[in-house]
């Protein structure tokens, strides 16, 4: 009798963990009436709840075709796009992507639209790569999630955002300072420093931001006295900027023997760089050793403050490229001409010798019959 009862305690157990138990729709209508328009709606949301996203979609299309002026609308719309974002998989999540975007567009005003694009951003971050990997959606959630910072600032929904964008550039960051360390550790000084220094400029609130400053002095410093001053400058940002980090006794000593200034430390980049310490949640041991198999990026590290950067990151010119103003300075110049040939060209005098094509060699010749 105990094994039959620890059985079936199992069983339900293993049955609710699955997905058999109703999950609630987040948008319900409360109000109680028996209005034909209603009806539907309250039975498409139930079909939700229970799954049968096909026959949902039915309903609310029946709903949205016959009640055209229905007060409705505009959550039966919201209402199939949840139920494609519910549905999961490629083919429904571009399709709730789709849905979302024409809920925003055809009611903009309304508080649902921010909750639409706050969605639209979650779909690409659910499928979204470690920074190794494609980051395709990474960059599409971060410009879903900076635009609705922007379009929708003051929204319930703007604080969330801001730190699934935090999550995003941390990503993003972390793809970019792998590739410039690379560049580093081979010895290739000005890509090194090109993209390490952009990456900070870009995404000053990345977790490895303080390193990646060290490594961009260091590749300034190698690539000879010209860059004294880009290398001296990139480590008194570390000072000022991240002034609690392991490397800002390493970048005053290096200041210090550069016979440089030593700035003082910003006193919001301190409290910033408290609040991160103090909040900061170390994984446990569950955590890392899964994060082998787990497709999704890690973003333990990410910022909890701080405004996002609401640029993305672009593509600069290596130090190793002179510049227009530096080709100027030189007396040369990297305009590009074209000039029209003259009528006494050397072309002119010589015979065309397509009028004269030359004879076939005999081993080119047809053979006769």
């Amino acid at each position: 009798m105990t094994r039959t009862l620890v059985t079936l305690t199992v069983a339900i157990a293993l049955l609710t963990g699955c997905g058999f138990r109703r999950k609630k729709y987040e948008n319900p209508i409360s109000k109680d009436t028996e209005q034909p328009d209603k009806v539907l709606f309250d039975k498409a949301i139930h079909d939700v709840e229970k799954g049968r996203y096909e026959v949902a979609r039915l309903t609310l299309n029946t709903l949205m075709n016959t009640y055209d002026t229905s007060e409705y609308m505009a959550k039966s719309k919201l209402a199939i796009a949840d139920s494609w974002m519910r549905e999961g998989g490629s083919h429904a999540l571009a399709q709730a992507e789709a849905e979302y975007k024409d809920f925003i567009l055809f009611y903009p005003t309304l508080e649902e639209s921010a909750e639409a694009q706050e969605k639209v951003c979650g779909i690409h971050i659910k499928q979204m790569e470690k920074p190794d990997r494609d980051i395709n959606h990474a960059m599409r959630a971060e410009d879903e999630c900076r635009n609705l910072l922007q379009q929708f600032p003051n929204s319930k929904f703007a604080p969330k955002v801001q730190q699934m964008l935090r999550n995003i550039q941390e990503v993003i960051a972390e793809g970019e300072y792998r590739v410039g360390e690379f560049y580093h550790k081979k010895a290739s000084f000005p890509s090194a420093a090109n993209r390490l220094e952009n990456l900070v400029n870009t995404y000053p609130l990345y977790s490895q931001a303080d390193r990646s400053l060290w490594l961009t002095g260091d590749a300034y410093l190698r690539l000879g006295d010209r860059f004294k001053d880009k290398a001296a400058n990139a480590f008194q940002r570390i000072v000022r900027d991240y002034p609690l980090s392991d490397y800002a006794d390493r970048a005053k000593a290096q200041l210090k023997d550069m016979e440089r200034d030593i700035p003082e430390p910003d006193p919001v980049a301190v409290a910033r760089m408290k609040y991160e310490q103090e909040n900061y949640e170390k994984p446990g041991l569950v955590h890392g050793m899964a994060g082998v198999f787990r497709k999704s990026p890690d973003t333990n590290k990410a910022a909890k403050s701080g405004n996002p950067a609401l640029t993305g990151i672009r593509p600069s010119i290596p130090v190793s490229i002179p510049t227009a103003e530096a080709l100027a300075a030189a007396g040369a110049t990297a305009d590009v001409t074209a000039a029209t040939v003259g009528p006494n060209a050397e072309l002119d005098k010589k015979p065309d010798s397509r009028l004269n094509p030359p004879k076939p060699k005999p081993e080119e010749q047809a053979p006769q019959k």
